[in-house]
């Protein structure tokens, strides 16, 4: 199978695939983390590029800083009153979640936290947690499938064993006894993190589809 792992500097969704013998490649703007087939720059310009080339299964991890609902307080700063200049750069934001969505590709997975409803991006698939993975943590994302089944659980995690995680920037949890039971992302790259369960369950399901 050729897959196509889009927005993944990580490498660790692609990885997963390479190990089960699947042509697998991921894009970004950014170098590949871990050494492998990686594509570097604007995944469009590459697909246009690569027209001819048909990718079976797409992957993608779009950029979710101005979709995401945990930003929901920086659109309205003050109350009642929308951040003009944020609520566009989520329209972008969309605008390129909806390339994906509408690709002509037969097999589409989209991954995303859950989003601020102002953007009214489309109804998903499936919600999807770490802990269901074999991570201890909880950490809502939604999947947008095409021509793809629901991800089953691979590992359960007892949820009086996991943590909550959460963003950087919520200081109120911070040196407090709040923080016992959640853990607290560092910087950019740890909140949009993959999964390692995540990609090994999606590799071994989908990569038989």
């Amino acid at each position: 199978m050729k897959v196509l792992i889009a927005c993944e500097y990580s490498g660790i969704v692609r990885e997963e695939f390479k190990k089960l013998g699947h042509d697998a490649w991921s894009c970004d703007i950014l170098p590949t983390e871990i050494p492998g087939n990686h594509f570097q720059g604007d995944v469009f310009e590459h697909l246009e590029l690569q027209k001819n080339q048909d990718w079976d299964l797409i992957i993608a991890h779009p950029p979710c800083t101005y979709l995401s609902n945990a930003g929901a307080c920086r659109l309205y700063p003050e109350k009642g009153k929308l951040d003009m200049e944020r609520y566009q750069k989520g329209l972008v934001a969309k605008d390129f979640f909806m390339k994906f969505y509408n690709h002509s590709c037969k097999k589409i997975a989209i991954e995303n936290p859950v989003s601020s409803r102002i953007f009214e991006l489309p109804e998903y698939s499936q919600e999807i947690q770490p802990y269901q993975f074999g991570h201890p943590y909880t950490k809502k994302t939604r999947l947008w499938l095409k021509g793809l089944p629901n991800l089953k659980p691979t590992n359960i995690i007892d949820k009086s064993e996991v943590k909550t995680f959460i963003e950087s920037g919520t200081s109120r949890y911070k040196n407090t006894d709040k923080n016992k039971n959640r853990y607290v992302a560092r910087g950019q790259k740890d909140r949009s993190k993959f999964w390692k369960g995540i990609a090994e369950a999606m590799a071994q399901q989908w990569g038989n589809e």
